[in-house]
């Protein structure tokens, strides 16, 4: 069953979405080569709790960490370590906090140092897909429409598209109904209603769409050792249409012409 939010609800789930967004901010400015992933979610825990809030994702299902921090082939999952980003890795930093019994989460993928070109238009692809994805999330659309704006924009690049691992609805809990896969058909699955509320998460691979895990467990990675890029927001659908609650204030301009120029390619 999709849980719908009231708009007291909402107004909670804005301030954990703020949260997660500026923390996310933060550990990107981080990201250097010479980093240990491990002083990322240090970093991240702390920023959290000094927030109010707490690591969603710590202690989530035996998950020992407050980020997932994904490196080049990885696709979600990843454990922060002693690895340190070396010039050319990419990462994708996934992120939740749970505040005031609401959760937000985002990720995004980042270039350490001077990436290759074919990497840096992954990740440009894959936030286009995210920006197609969010235009959908309106008032008597499908979740279908969702998952096609994904797939026909990365397909057309040539990208394989993870079929394994999905976004989803998100409030009192990480993962809510429905599930939201980053391909399908249009105007199939759940109709979608004012106060919905979904976590939006491409996860696009230069290579095959096939995945694994790793002996950790957890850890996802692409079949054939190719990167994939990984980003997200939380969205809420409004009768004006999809707020994203993680898009902290500053960075708001800059996604809208994003938004803008994806939808017209």
């Amino acid at each position: 069953m999709i849980i719908g939010k009231s708009k007291k609800e909402l107004e909670k789930m804005r301030l954990s979405g703020q949260l997660v967004g500026q923390v996310l901010r933060e550990l990107k400015r981080m990201v250097v080569p010479g980093v240990m992933t491990l002083e990322l979610d240090m970093a991240a825990e702390r920023m959290i709790r000094d927030g109010g809030g707490a690591p969603t994702f710590k202690g989530y299902n035996g998950f020992p960490f407050s980020i997932c921090a994904s490196v080049n082939e990885e696709v979600v999952h990843g454990f922060p370590s002693a690895r340190k980003l070396k010039d050319g890795d990419i990462i994708s930093i996934d992120c939740g906090v749970t505040l005031d019994g609401f959760v937000g989460d985002t990720a995004k993928t980042i270039p350490v140092g001077r990436v290759r070109p074919e990497w840096l238009r992954l990740i440009e692809v894959t936030e286009e897909c995210l920006a197609r994805a969010i235009e959908q999330c309106r008032i008597g659309n499908h979740v279908g429409d969702i998952g096609w704006a994904v797939q026909q924009h990365a397909e057309r690049h040539g990208y394989g598209v993870v079929r394994d691992y999905v976004g989803h609805g998100v409030g009192r809990k990480m993962h809510e109904d429905p599930q939201i896969p980053n391909y399908g058909k249009p105007g199939t699955k759940e109709k979608i209603k004012a106060g919905y509320v979904f976590a939006v998460e491409p996860m696009i691979n230069l290579g095959t769409q096939e995945t694994k895990v790793l002996a950790d467990g957890w850890t996802v990675v692409t079949l054939d050792g190719q990167p994939s890029a990984h980003v997200e927001h939380t969205v809420a659908v409004a009768e004006e249409g999809p707020e994203l609650l993680t898009l902290i204030a500053e960075e708001a301009e800059a996604t809208t012409k994003q938004a803008e120029l994806a939808t017209s390619l």
